[in-house]
């Protein structure tokens, strides 16, 4: 599939690699709907998205409600004449440890259930119903070929202190490859990446002192690009003959 070929609906689309994301797709003459729970932010994504060749359109919208992804899917494929590509890329983060005792006192603190079903709802839960919708709508309206794009995360390994965030995200894993298995006879591909640190705001909010340590643990010595991590998402969407796989992009820390 060409890029200004896509009917693109690109969750967690107001700040960080989805704000690229789908003006990347804007600039390449496609369609995209950018979907997010933040509306000042998307309203300031549409404005610097005139001018593009391709068209942006925004959805308030929180992909741990069903009722929002619903309305979202069915919005998205009114206003752009179908649907051939879903970017899962809405997640949050609620670390801490599974347990841990406190170094004066002894005291066992725990990570919350309500940290745990945070991230969960959103990180996998998410995705699920997206995609669910997405591929319902597709195959409905006949109008594959189509393709999925999972955001994962260098976490899906494991990582200390994302007991929630590396479940969800391994999950995704499994559900690429399952959905890549179930969905394939419909002509529709699913495919992930996994990026490791990235240059978004949340990095740049770092004091150097610890983002440094932090880039100590990747190989290629750095955080990847927003751009970097867009390349990977251009591959799932044009390569034809990729579904059910997991791209690492994380600078060799998963090597």
């Amino acid at each position: 599939m060409r890029i200004q070929d896509a009917r693109a609906i690109v969750t967690g689309a107001a700040s960080g690699m989805g704000r690229h994301f789908a003006l990347s797709f804007a600039r390449g003459g496609a369609q995209v709907v950018a979907a997010d729970v933040n509306a000042d932010a998307l309203a300031q994504l549409q404005a610097e998205a005139q001018g593009l060749p391709g068209q942006l359109h925004t959805q308030l919208c929180n992909v741990a409600s069903e009722d929002d992804v619903v309305r979202l899917v069915g919005a998205a494929h009114e206003r752009m004449g179908g649907l051939n590509v879903l970017v899962n890329n809405a997640g949050i983060f609620r670390d801490g440890l599974l347990v841990r005792a406190d170094r004066e006192t002894g005291a066992i603190k725990k990570m919350s259930l309500d940290q745990w079903n945070a991230v969960i709802a959103v990180d996998l839960t998410g995705p699920f119903l997206c995609t669910r919708e997405f591929a319902a709508k597709v195959i409905e309206a006949k109008a594959g070929p189509a393709v999925v794009v999972n955001v994962s995360s260098v976490s899906r390994h494991g990582n200390v202190g994302q007991s929630n965030y590396s479940a969800a995200k391994a999950g995704l894993v499994a559900d690429t490859a399952l959905w890549g298995k179930e969905l394939a006879r419909y002509g529709i591909r699913v495919g992930a990446i996994a990026p490791g640190f990235v240059d978004t705001p949340i990095l740049q909010g770092m004091r150097p002192e610890v983002l440094q340590k932090m880039l100590q643990g990747v190989p290629l010595g750095r955080a990847g690009s927003t751009e970097e991590i867009w390349t990977g998402v251009r591959f799932i969407v044009e390569c034809d003959f990729f579904t059910g796989r997991c791209i690492d992009i994380d600078g060799g820390m998963s090597v």
